[in-house]
């Protein structure tokens, strides 16, 4: 890319889970998919790209969270990148906020956003919007997304563009429960209670009788989907990141 001398509007950063976990990739493909439709000049890190250091840091280890950050920063600074979209509220709120302070400053926004823009942009169009006409569909918002960088509007909007109910749970927005996975607690077995999370948050969205569950973060879509069939409902109730629907919507 450097070495044809072009530098590309759009650096994707696919994070972890866009990258290895299987669920998540389906994520990663509908959100290249919809770069690809609208001409955006993107670029990826590949295998330069490392961990963004956020479970290491929420788990503590704010050492290694730190290495991490500097070998990443190193690499985007090399390639003199300005702006950065991902689809994990994780990745996007430790370049967001956390970068800066050891000198990684970049424009970096939520995958939810950066759909919405092109839509405005009349660069996206849902003609094909029939797949979800009338269903009903929940959001649950992302933590890192919603409480911690108040992004609520942008996956609402998108989710109305599709011709869809959108039905909210109980405690949403500012009041949204988390899916349990947050804090790096994704990755340790869950501790003594009489219910997990995830449990608990998955009752909030059966109670908005929605056939799909909306998400932006592929935490959440892990966590929800544990959820959904720990209630053997997975043949009733979908859950989909909010990209896999606008690009089904589109038909791409």
């Amino acid at each position: 890319m450097m070495a044809t001398g072009e530098t590309p509007e759009l650096l994707f950063w696919v994070g972890c889970s866009g990258s290895f976990d299987d669920r998540a990739k389906k994520i990663t493909k509908a959100l290249v998919k919809i770069l690809n439709k609208c001409n955006v000049k993107f670029a990826v890190l590949g295998a330069e790209e490392s961990c963004t250091g956020d479970p290491a840091k929420r788990a503590g280890n704010e050492f290694t969270f730190q290495m991490q950050a500097m070998m990443n920063i190193q690499v985007l600074n090399g390639y003199e990148v300005k702006k950065i979209v991902t689809a994990c509220p994780h990745c996007f709120n430790t370049l967001k906020n956390e970068y800066p302070e050891l000198g990684g400053n970049y424009e970096v926004i939520h995958h939810t956003q950066l759909i919405q823009d092109l839509i405005n942009q009349g660069k996206l169009t849902l003609e094909g919007g029939g797949t979800y006409k009338g269903k009903k569909i929940t959001f649950h918002d992302p933590c890192y997304l919603g409480r911690g960088n108040d992004i609520y509007e942008a996956p609402r909007s998108l989710i109305e563009k599709l011709d869809a109910e959108l039905v909210e749970m109980k405690r949403c927005k500012s009041k949204g429960l988390c899916c349990g996975a947050g804090g790096a607690q994704m990755f340790k077995e869950a501790e003594p209670g009489n219910k997990e999370v995830n449990v608990e948050r998955t009752e909030d969205a059966l109670e908005t009788q929605a056939s799909i569950i909306a998400t932006g973060c592929p935490f959440c879509n892990t966590m929800m989907t544990d959820g959904v069939k720990n209630f053997n409902k997975e043949h009733e109730i979908a859950v989909l990141d909010v990209a896999e629907l606008i690009a089904n919507a589109a038909e791409l």
